[in-house]
């Protein structure tokens, strides 16, 4: 059995214009194969990563405290404590969490941890592959990551004698 206890991690931190939060990956600590994990906190006036959906990897959110603002496809609604939020491997799971409020939204994300993954981000038109290790994994093992506009397709035959 993988144990960790969160106050024995440090914060990593994450700053890039409106998106900034800590968070602290409590799943990779463990012997956690197969599921990810992790504890978040966003201060006030700021959200949390791009506006997105896997469509390898559900992942959810369960609010510790604080509240803000929870935008999907459904529109923007409000989050508080207690609140679990599933986010399918599909269009219907997009979803950005933004805080509101005048206290740090904290809040744990699990996700599953398929691999090859790809990330949509409906705002920007971009795409994320990921083969190797998935989306919150370690990078150093994939053979395949990067980030693509959707409309940069080219034909199957192209480059190819």
């Amino acid at each position: 059995m993988g144990r960790v206890n969160e106050r024995e991690l440090e914060w990593s931190e994450t700053e890039r214009g409106e998106t900034r939060f800590r968070r602290k990956k409590l799943a990779s600590e463990t012997d956690a194969a197969a599921l990810g994990a992790s504890l978040y906190e966003l201060p006030p006036e700021s959200s949390s990563w791009p506006y997105h959906f896997h469509v390898g990897n559900e992942e959810a959110v369960y609010v510790l405290s604080g509240t803000g603002l929870l935008r999907t496809p459904e529109g923007e609604s409000r989050v508080r404590p207690g609140d679990f939020c599933a986010f399918p491997a599909d269009p219907d799971g997009a979803h950005r969490l933004h805080n509101d409020g005048e206290d740090p939204l904290r809040y744990l994300a699990v996700s599953t941890m398929r691999d090859p993954d790809v990330t949509v981000y409906p705002d920007s038109e971009k795409i994320g592959v990921y083969a190797g290790s998935p989306p919150g994994g370690e990078g150093s093992d994939r053979v395949v990551s990067g980030y693509y506009r959707r409309d940069d397709d080219v034909d199957y035959w192209e480059g190819e004698t």
